[in-house]
């Protein structure tokens, strides 16, 4: 849905609204982002594709398998989006990473989105900096350095020294991730990130200055006062932006 309203110019938060207002669907999980995460969802219904796949039913278990497929084509849409916006690659620049666990008030990053994203941005060579307030250097380095789902294997399997990603550095404030960084990407949507002095953060970072939100947590024409080139998911686009093809 996000997708389709920054292809037609709408915002998905009205949309959600508009939908979350009809008493059986609810607002509670219509917020558009970068996708979802977490030990539960994607492993509940990998076996409810497996059911039904057992059970003769291959229609209904392609149905549930596109949930997993499009969770997956909204991250690699968010990484696409950044190298586009920043004249086609990030080779070389230095991106700021605001939270890495998969929802605020946690530190599990289990099948958190910003592992596929960051992911997605080194195979570009982008340099990462990254910020988060409740996971630890080792953990983020061991996610990174993982294939996916090693996580779900007996802790004896898994490598006991995380190898450290070249071109990574986790920090452990949001200013020093940010400091002569080309970009910013909002990955988990804690709090604090709401009240930053966006105006500080803008004046130490290199020019032109891009903001890509991935849980809209941030005030997008706000930013853009400050001089940011701002990209909120599912919102209408900035003007640096709208004259770029569909990302996919």
């Amino acid at each position: 849905m996000s997708a389709l309203c920054e292809a037609t110019g709408a915002n998905v938060s009205e949309v959600s609204y508009a939908v979350g207002k009809d008493s059986r669907i609810r607002p509670k999980f219509l917020n558009a982002s970068v996708g979802f995460g977490g030990s539960c969802f994607q492993k509940d219904i990998l076996n409810l594709v497996y059911i039904c796949e057992c059970n003769g039913l291959p229609e209904v278990a392609e149905y549930w398998k596109q949930v997993i497929k499009i969770n997956d084509y909204q991250k690699i849409r968010f990484v696409n989006r950044v190298v586009a916006s920043m004249f086609n690659t990030v080779s070389g620049k230095k991106v700021a990473i605001l939270g890495f666990a998969f929802k605020k008030d946690t530190g599990d990053t289990r099948e958190t989105p910003a592992i596929d994203v960051c992911k997605g941005l080194l195979g570009d060579k982008a340099k990462l900096s990254i910020y988060e307030p409740q996971v630890n250097e080792d953990q983020i380095q061991r996610d990174l350095a993982m294939n996916k789902f090693d996580w779900d294997h007996p802790l004896h399997l898994q490598p006991m020294s995380p190898t450290g990603v070249k071109q990574v550095s986790v920090v452990w404030d949001a200013y020093t991730a940010t400091k002569d960084a080309h970009a910013v990407c909002i990955l988990t949507e804690w709090d604090e990130f709401k009240s930053l002095d966006y105006k500080k953060m803008y004046d130490n970072m290199q020019k032109p200055a891009f903001i890509f939100d991935g849980r809209n947590v941030v005030d997008a024409d706000k930013l853009r006062e400050i001089g940011f080139i701002v990209y909120a998911i599912g919102k209408p686009l900035d003007a640096w932006l709208k004259d770029m093809p569909a990302v996919v």
